[in-house]
C-alpha cells in the first residue's frame, strides 16, 4: 500500500511529469519528431448523449499551441476557420459510479475569448466541437439536446494529448530496437 502511494504521489507530482514530458520530447527529437504536449485550459462544458441512451461531455478548452481562428469575408457576412484538437474520447466515473464519456475539444485561446463575449460565436464553436467529435469518433450525438452546463469549466481528469509534427530537413526515422514503448510515427 505504501508503494501504491508513493507511486500516485510521483505521477501527480508537477515536476515529475515535466521531468517526464522532457524524456518523451528528447527521444521524440531523436526520431525526427518535435512533440509538443497539449494542456487543456479549462473553458465550459456540453451535456449531451450518445447513441440517446449514454451520458457523454464534451470540455471545450484553450491551449496557445492550437492556431488562432480566422474570419474570411464573404458576401452576406464571413466564414471562420476554427483549428481544434481533439483528444480520443475516454470513460470515466461520475458521480454515483455511474460511467459517462469525455471528450476534449481544445480550440485557442482567442476563440474562448470571442464565445465569452458573443452568444452567436459560443453556439458556433458549440456547434464545431460537435461536429468534430461526430466525425472523428464515429459517434452520433444529441445535438438538439445538447445544452452548456453553467458553472462548470471542465468534466474529468485532464489529459495532454501530443501533437507530433516532423522536424524540418528530417526524415522520421524508426528506432533501432524494435522494443521502444514508444508508438511509429
Amino acid at each position: 500500500r505504501a508503494l501504491f502511494a508513493e507511486y500516485a504521489a510521483e505521477l501527480t507530482d508537477p515536476e515529475q511529469r515535466r521531468l517526464y514530458e522532457e524524456e518523451v520530447a528528447a527521444l521524440e527529437r531523436e526520431r525526427g519528431v518535435e512533440v509538443r504536449f497539449v494542456h487543456p485550459e479549462p473553458g465550459y462544458v456540453l451535456r449531451t448523449s450518445q447513441a440517446g441512451s449514454r451520458r457523454c461531455y464534451l470540455n471545450v478548452c484553450s491551449n496557445p499551441h492550437i492556431a488562432a481562428p480566422q474570419a474570411c469575408p464573404e458576401p452576406g457576412g464571413q466564414r471562420w476557420a476554427l483549428p481544434y484538437s481533439l483528444a480520443p474520447g475516454r470513460e470515466e466515473l461520475g458521480h454515483g459510479g455511474r460511467r459517462r464519456l469525455v471528450y476534449d475539444v481544445v480550440f485557442h485561446p482567442a476563440a474562448l475569448r470571442l464565445a465569452a463575449r458573443s452568444p452567436r460565436f459560443r453556439r458556433l464553436l458549440s456547434d464545431t466541437a460537435l461536429e468534430a467529435v461526430e466525425r472523428h469518433c464515429s459517434v452520433q450525438l444529441d445535438r438538439a439536446n445538447a445544452t452548456v452546463l453553467r458553472g462548470t469549466k471542465y468534466k474529468g481528469v485532464p489529459q495532454a494529448p501530443v501533437i507530433r509534427t516532423p522536424l524540418p530537413g528530417t526524415a522520421p526515422t524508426p528506432p533501432a530496437d524494435s522494443d521502444s514503448p514508444l508508438p511509429p510515427f
